[in-house]
């Protein structure tokens, strides 16, 4: 889950809201980085650790694998289930077998001759009613054992035989992804800040794993007064600046303001700071070099919007 990294200096504060002319806001506020919380989805003794904290890793880098022996034990178990019940359905789609039809044909016509034989010994009293029943019985019996064999299974057999192959193809996906997921791999592109777990731990599903910064995009949240507020807009260019590289100017744009008026945060020490209402301003500012460091102050400037 996405959540902004916590701002070491408490919170951003105002700071020269307004240029002498009116046509600037200038603040400082703390640069946050986005951070992701990576999880296990697969439980399992940690078999491997590849990548530790500090290091830059890509979208699709393997960083951590868990021993994936019991979950590939539960895979070839429900290998074996979907492939039974695939089997399964493809016999009832195809019906019966065709030496089954000529049995059941044979059966039949046995059965008929039989019933004819009985009928002409009926006639002349030869046999008995009983057994003239009995001829129309087998006979009954062999014709529609031919009929069904036939018209092979009801729809709902088949969807009953379409549904046990679909439940076994659940859970046999299910278990490929449990497997898949033993090889834990960045979820984006960014820096490792802290490593979870060591080698040979046992890590349940959910067990936090690491936590990586995403850099190439930064965050700084400035505040401006109401009187302010109305030279603020959203896409707003703004030059961001931090002490390190005083000669170097950055390129941000607002990305959000707040709808809601807030008091000034509390690291603002005088009184009448600290009474204002003010508002929340997000910059986003490009680190393509990396330059810029989550919890670094850095001043912000920007130009009035005009109206």
């Amino acid at each position: 889950m996405n959540k902004t990294l916590a701002i070491l200096f408490c919170a951003a504060f105002l700071f020269d809201c307004s240029g002498g002319d009116g046509t600037t806001i200038s603040a400082t506020g703390t640069i946050e980085a986005t951070e992701i919380t990576l999880s296990a989805q697969s439980g399992g003794q940690v078999k491997r650790i590849i990548a530790d904290e500090g290091q830059l890793v890509q979208a699709g880098d393997t960083l951590l694998i868990i021993d994936d022996t019991d979950w590939q034990y539960q895979l070839d178990q429900a290998r074996g289930g979907y492939e039974m019940a695939e089997a399964q359905f493809q016999l009832a789609l195809k019906g019966a077998r065709e030496e089954d039809l000529i049995q059941a044909e044979a059966n039949f016509k046995n059965a008929d001759d039989d019933l004819k034989r009985m009928e002409d010994l009926y006639r002349a009293k030869s046999v008995t009613e009983k057994q003239l029943d009995d001829a129309k019985t087998r006979f009954t019996v062999s014709q529609q054992i031919w009929e069904k064999t036939k018209r092979g299974l009801r729809k709902e057999e088949i969807d009953a035989a379409r549904a046990r192959r679909d439940q076994t193809k659940g859970l046999f996906s299910s278990l490929q992804k449990k497997v898949s997921d033993c090889n834990v791999i960045a979820p984006i592109d960014g820096s490792i800040t802290k490593r979870f777990v060591e080698q040979g731990e046992l890590a349940g599903i959910g067990t936090a794993l690491y936590r990586i910064s995403d850099l190439s995009l930064m965050d700084i949240t400035i505040y401006v007064t109401e009187v302010d507020l109305p030279k603020v807009q959203l896409n707003q260019k703004a030059v961001v600046t931090v002490d390190a590289f005083p000669n170097k100017e950055y390129d941000g744009k607002v990305v959000f303001i707040s709808s809601i008026a807030e008091f000034t945060p509390k690291n603002i020490q005088t009184n009448d700071e600290r009474t204002k209402l003010v508002f929340s301003v997000k910059v986003k500012v490009p680190n393509p070099d990396g330059t810029l460091k989550a919890g670094v102050p850095a001043d912000v400037i920007l130009h009035a919007a005009k109206r």
